[in-house]
């Protein structure tokens, strides 16, 4: 087994109504609850974008500087995502299609390397 992050740039949401986006996240909890009853969730959330930055952390002097900003320059925000632990590349690309058409935007499937390393040893 290994670990995929499934997540989307909150750029790619497009815009929706309020009623809108409670559809498409009742399809896409749907699509979490399936993937809980498979197995293969492990977490996921939402609802990030330049709005929930709390701080920056600079580590240029040896030592943690936090600050309330600057913030790195970016027109990209993570908007979500969803760990699932699944045996290979392909079960990643069927949830990360499933929660895509669920919620009508793209999503960029990942894998944590060290997970299949560790397997291989």
């Amino acid at each position: 087994m290994a670990l995929y992050l499934i997540a989307f740039n909150d750029e790619w949401v497009p815009e929706l109504t309020l009623e809108d986006l409670r559809e498409r996240g009742a399809s896409g909890r749907a699509v979490i609850e399936e993937m809980t009853a498979a197995g293969v969730f492990v977490f996921s959330d939402g609802g990030l974008d330049a709005s929930t930055a709390i701080c920056s952390v600079d580590p240029a002097s040896g030592s943690p500087v936090f600050t309330d900003g600057p913030f790195t320059e970016t027109k990209e925000h993570l908007g979500g995502f969803a760990v699932v632990d699944v045996p290979d590349d392909a079960q990643a690309r069927y949830w990360a299609g499933r929660i895509a058409v669920a919620v009508g935007w793209p999503q960029e499937v990942h894998r944590f390397p060290h997970r299949t390393l560790n397997a291989e040893r």
